[in-house]
């Protein structure tokens, strides 16, 4: 499974962004698909995370309430939609596949496939 995250951007606090994380391979609906972002200098942090068939998520509470992760099997795609943006969620945004029985999670450790970063940017 090969992963791109994009639609990452500048934008003033308050507004809005939706990141993308296109998949190629048949199998990517056999996947949990989570969101991981770091901050300059900091540890990567998880984000939020959903299950193969869409039906369980699980996000981070930092975002709860203003980011909505989603998925379209039928285009290999998996969306961050992030609301009410603030300076803090400025980081670069990563998405992950993975095969874990473990479903939605966040440890990191268990996600396969990763993509490489798209940036989103805050400004107060």
């Amino acid at each position: 499974v090969q992963l791109q995250a994009f639609g990452g951007g500048l934008v003033q606090a308050g507004g809005s962004l939706r990141l993308s994380c296109a998949a190629s391979g048949r199998t990517f609906r056999r996947y949990a698909v989570g969101w991981f972002r770091r901050h300059p200098g900091k540890e990567r942090e998880f984000v939020a995370a959903i299950s193969w068939s869409g039906g369980s998520t699980n996000y981070a509470d930092s975002v709860k309430g203003r980011f909505t992760i989603s998925r379209d099997n039928a285009e290999n795609t998996v969306y961050l939609q992030m609301n009410s943006l603030k300076p803090e969620d400025t980081a670069a945004y990563y998405c992950a596949a993975s095969s874990s029985q473990m479903g939605p999670t966040r440890f990191h450790s268990v996600y396969d496939y990763w993509g490489q970063g798209t940036q989103v940017t805050v400004s107060s």
